[in-house]
């Protein structure tokens, strides 16, 4: 599906996350379908909880106990393919990379859009970290409806904005 449509199919999707009672902390989900030549993912991870096999073109996997949901490697990752998902009661915490300008602001809302671009819910805007570190990648937390968990991605661009 992935090669005609660009969009993952919702069983490649469900592959990468864990079981929800993992979620209730934060967790790096990693959504790299393609086994391509890339690496940053890993050698970012202080906790050593992303792992690429000898072979640096093969898809990385993640430990789930040794993940704490930082989101370092979120800003790492060049393909913009890893967020963070928590879910606490009936809410998502959602963790995305973000590359626009200007950038959210904090109890913003903002559409929160699925893997094809559709907006799926409005979500809230609980932080916006950013630092030298993180070049031009701010790493935005985004609340919404934990029906959502699975579908969605990132947020909507806002008119006015573009690329830094």
């Amino acid at each position: 599906m992935i090669e005609k449509t660009g969009v993952p199919s919702k069983e490649a999707v469900l592959e990468q996350f864990p079981e929800r009672i993992v979620l209730v902390k934060p967790k790096a989900i990693i959504e790299c379908y393609k086994e391509i030549p890339c690496n940053p993912c890993s050698t970012s991870c202080p906790f050593d909880a992303i792992h690429v096999p000898e072979d640096i073109n093969v898809r990385p996997t993640i430990d789930f106990d040794a993940c704490t949901g930082c989101g370092i490697c979120v800003y790492h990752c060049p393909g913009l393919a890893i967020t963070v998902m928590q879910v606490k009661d009936q809410k998502v915490m959602m963790k995305i990379p973000y590359e626009f300008t200007p950038l959210p602001k904090v109890g913003e809302q903002r559409n929160v859009l699925d893997r094809s671009g559709a907006v799926l819910t409005q979500g809230t805007i609980t932080k916006v970290q950013t630092s030298p570190k993180q070049e031009k990648t701010a790493l935005i937390h985004v609340e919404m409806d934990a029906a959502h968990l699975h579908d969605a991605i990132t947020i909507e661009v806002t008119h006015g904005s573009h690329e830094s």
